[in-house]
């Protein structure tokens, strides 16, 4: 694994990065909620824009992975900054944003802050407003009674055996980044990709998502048993052929 690069943003923070040279419009990959720029989507990506000459970016939010501050420091309106920053910064031109999960809000939001440099956008399960109509929705009274007492309150996991945190400012400054809430115009082709079988975002969201977003080339394809990580081999292959599609559009 080589080693990243780094992007100071404006508000200090310290991103790692890795990025590919080639031609435009190019390729970033968004990751999801505690996931980082090495996972088996970012890479299978990777290896597709090396090999069509394509320009392509992945790297991490400030408190994953490999990048600056700690997770629980971090909020939807940080972690949507990186990526701003780091899109004005490392690529050139308009890009195509490929979305996965939280990624998937977070390209939302550069659709809605920089619409001049997208030219299409990819989502994987994307999971726009989770932490309220996932975390907060799905919370017991006494788990918001502790949040918002104590500051933070720990959830199971489904993929480690750690438990997650949950802090009162993630859904609180959530609160400011929603987009199912307001008018959302996506002007160029959108491709919205679930697993019928995703246990952590239901397809009712992407049905939801796809009835609220105003544009006149949004699709949303449904792939039976795939579940939340989307990253069978089949599942890896259609994340890149639905990129070309994009482009080729």
């Amino acid at each position: 694994m080589s080693e990243p690069h780094y992007l100071e943003t404006p508000e200090g923070r310290r991103i790692a990065y890795h990025r590919s040279a080639g031609r435009g419009p190019g390729v970033v990959f968004l990751g999801g909620f505690r996931s980082d720029m090495e996972g088996t989507k970012a890479i299978a990506l990777e290896d597709w824009a090396r090999a069509e000459g394509r320009a392509f970016l992945r790297f991490d939010y400030s408190g994953h992975g490999q990048s600056s501050g700690a997770f629980l420091d971090g909020a939807i309106g940080d972690w949507a900054a990186d990526a701003r920053a780091a899109i004005s910064a490392l690529t050139e031109g308009p890009q195509v944003l490929v979305g996965s999960s939280m990624g998937g809000w977070i390209s939302l939001l550069m659709a809605r802050a920089m619409p001049e440099r997208i030219a299409g956008l990819v989502t994987i399960a994307a999971a726009p407003d989770f932490t309220e109509d996932g975390m907060w929705a799905d919370a017991t009274e006494a788990q918001r009674a502790e949040l918002m007492e104590t500051g933070q309150i720990a959830l199971p996991s489904d993929y480690s055996d750690e438990p997650y945190i949950i802090t009162r400012r993630l859904i609180e400054e959530g609160r400011e980044q929603l987009v199912l809430r307001a008018p959302l115009s996506l002007p160029f082709p959108v491709r919205m990709l679930q697993g019928t079988e995703d246990a952590d975002v239901d397809v009712s969201v992407a049905l939801r998502l796809l009835a609220h977003a105003e544009g006149g080339d949004i699709r949303l394809t449904l792939v039976k048993g795939a579940d939340h990580r989307f990253s069978s081999p089949e599942c890896l292959a259609l994340i890149c052929q639905t990129v070309a599609g994009v482009l080729a559009a």
